[in-house]
């Protein structure tokens, strides 16, 4: 009688050799799995960011003031979920000017964005200012 390969005694896996497999593939898919959640967190951040920067660039363009009714001070509102702080103040003592010549005079504008869930932005930018009547 002749045996076929398959019935041999080296033939095929020993059950030593399956559950090294078994072992392997598991730490593979348990390392695939953590690598995806890290970017499933890294992308939801990105995303927050995002749309906290065009609240704070919507707020910018469309709460703060024209130029010619900019005052020194603090504006306060709300956008949706969002929440927004503008202080209007000197850029520095050095910007006084007491020259009737000048009409404007550059005033720091610093804005705070905070989200619902507490992530904050701050910006800050210079506009020019009419010069108070002295």
């Amino acid at each position: 009688m002749r045996r076929l390969p398959t019935d041999r005694r080296d033939a095929g896996f020993t059950i030593i050799e399956v559950l090294v497999a078994l072992a392997i593939v598991a730490v593979s898919v348990v390392a695939i799995g953590r690598l995806m959640s890290t970017n499933a967190r890294g992308v939801r951040k990105l995303e927050d960011h995002v749309a906290l920067v065009q609240s704070a660039q919507t707020v910018m363009s469309t709460d703060i003031p024209d130029r010619s009714k900019l005052e020194p001070g603090r504006l306060t509102g709300r956008n949706g979920d969002t929440r927004w702080q503008i202080d209007i103040g000197p850029v520095g003592s050095d910007w006084i000017v007491d020259k009737d010549d000048v009409k404007w005079i550059p005033e720091l504008v610093k804005l705070r964005v905070r989200d619902a869930t507490g992530a904050t932005l701050d910006l800050e930018t210079v506009r020019l200012m009419p010069k108070p009547k002295q």
